[in-house]
């Protein structure tokens, strides 16, 4: 029997290549029971003529579901289901019911509502895209990376690839980040000092599980990483709000039995502001004083385009009281999801602990991938490419915002990929937020990153890595235009 070819159809919002949807369509159609076994397909000039796309695309996509034993080809009689084609299920699905369960009083514990930001999917579609933390096709060095990942695949690196590391993570990762990356930051480290994380989220959810507990208090800024005050309310313990000044965390306001304190010294989130050498010094001097442990987010320190970084605070500390966190997913790409924690081994050994009990390690192929564009100097050269893009953006950026008299409320000294705009008073960004949508302009309000529950509504955050600096200083006009 053969399948007629108006059986076959491609779905508009599948992801993949053409050849990649073919074959899941054909595979979908065996799976599910539709197509049987020793039934034969259309051939593939009637198939490319249906679905609008190429012969060669549908013979590839063909060939490849040979492959994989779900189709037979015979001789010029075309091509068939296979015998060995896995089988539908024997029984019929039914959709579970919603039943007498209460869940209003069956879940333990609430995490709901998660970050707090609205990261639309769709953000890439945006003519004028202030978005922070995505990557910029333009900028980002796929060749490269795709050469690396191919070479991490290779079997001289099949242990990498397949072995179970347990608690443990790629040495070769683990070497790099302790001889190149960590020395630019006046970082000593040992490798048992060092920890890969799935990002610095994960990085600062391991550092609150280890350090806090329901009878300790952490302090956090106030604008803040919306998911670090998610994390810390999740671990019970008692929360210190600290607002920020023009310098960032002012170790004055500190509540005197503070337990850990978690900051962003290098660019506060979301301000930008760059917290001078003094009053690093002076934190770090209080946090000997009065007890406490510093946990110091580093993020987009390689972004420093306007002048050199500050030094971390883990390199000022001579005391063993600062916990560093590291990552790739803000140079590289978000999707990576690769970052780092850097401790005394006490700490490292407990943090390793608890993420083997929750995802045992990274993948050994991201880990081993991302050592070899780290290694082979791709990685140097991705970020002189991004730096000099983000400097002519941000100057682009602070020239129309001069323009329109909006103005910047924190100032990096040394870069980052996005500004802190305070709006005219009465300003509600997350109603001007809604209505620049339609004119194609993303931003983000700032209500989010404020603790309180009635947050001051004229903040907003421009992020410049995305968006192509032609397209800025009409974007900037586009949001002066809806002020008026």
């Amino acid at each position: 029997m053969s399948i007629s070819v108006e059986s076959f159809f491609l779905d508009s919002g599948a992801v993949g290549t053409l050849q990649a949807r073919i074959q899941q369509m054909v595979a979908q159609g065996i799976l599910s029971g539709r197509f049987r076994r020793g039934e034969r397909l259309p051939s593939s000039r009637m198939m490319a003529q249906h679905l609008g796309v190429s012969r060669i695309t549908v013979t590839l996509a063909y060939t490849e579901l040979v492959a994989d034993d779900y189709l037979i080809a015979r001789g010029r009689s075309g091509y068939y289901v296979s015998g060995n084609a896995p089988e539908p299920p024997a029984f019929t699905a039914t959709r579970a019911q919603t039943g007498t369960v209460d869940w209003s009083r069956t879940i333990g514990q609430r995490f709901t509502p998660g970050l707090s930001l609205d990261k639309p999917s769709d953000w890439a579609d945006y003519r004028y895209p202030f978005i922070y933390g995505q990557a910029d096709k333009t900028l980002f060095d796929s060749a490269n990376w795709r050469l690396c990942a191919l070479r991490a695949l290779g079997m001289r690196d099949f242990g990498a690839l397949t072995a179970d590391y347990f608690d443990g993570d790629d040495p070769q990762l683990v070497e790099f980040i302790s001889r190149q990356t960590l020395p630019r930051r006046g970082i000593v480290a040992n490798p048992d000092e060092i920890l890969i994380t799935m990002g610095a989220q994960n990085a600062l959810w391991l550092s609150a599980q280890v350090l806090l507990n329901s009878r300790r208090r952490a302090a956090i800024e106030d604008p803040c990483y919306p998911a670090l005050r998610n994390i810390l309310t999740q671990s019970r313990c008692h929360l210190s709000v600290v607002p920020v000044d023009q310098d960032g965390l002012p170790p004055d306001d500190l509540p005197p039995d503070i337990d850990v304190v978690f900051t962003t010294p290098s660019h506060q989130c979301p301000t930008a502001t760059t917290m001078p050498l003094d009053r690093r010094k002076a934190l770090i001097d209080q946090a000997e004083t009065q007890d406490f442990i510093i946990v110091e987010d580093d993020y987009e320190f390689e972004m420093s385009f306007l002048k050199s970084p500050s030094p971390s605070l883990k390199s000022l500390d001579q005391h063993g009281r600062v916990i560093y966190v590291g990552s790739f997913s803000k140079s590289l790409f978000p999707g990576l999801r690769l970052g780092y924690l850097v401790g005394p081994e006490p700490f490292i050994r407990e943090a390793r602990a608890l993420r083997a009990t929750v995802l045992r390690h990274p993948p050994g192929h991201i880990q081993r991938t991302t050592s070899y564009y780290l290694s082979l100097g791709h990685y140097d050269a991705l970020i002189r490419r991004m730096s000099r893009a983000y400097h002519e953006r941000r100057g682009i950026l602070e020239t129309a915002l001069h323009k329109h008299n909006l103005r910047i409320a924190g100032q990096s000294n040394s870069g980052g990929s996005s500004v802190w705009v305070r709006m005219p008073d009465g300003t509600d960004t997350t109603v001007l937020a809604l209505q620049l949508r339609a004119q194609g302009v993303l931003v983000e309000p700032g209500a989010p990153f404020f603790a309180s529950e009635t947050p001051p509504t004229e903040y907003l955050r421009l992020a410049y890595s995305s968006i192509p600096a032609s397209r800025i200083a009409e974007g900037v006009q586009l949001i002066a235009q809806a002020l008026r």
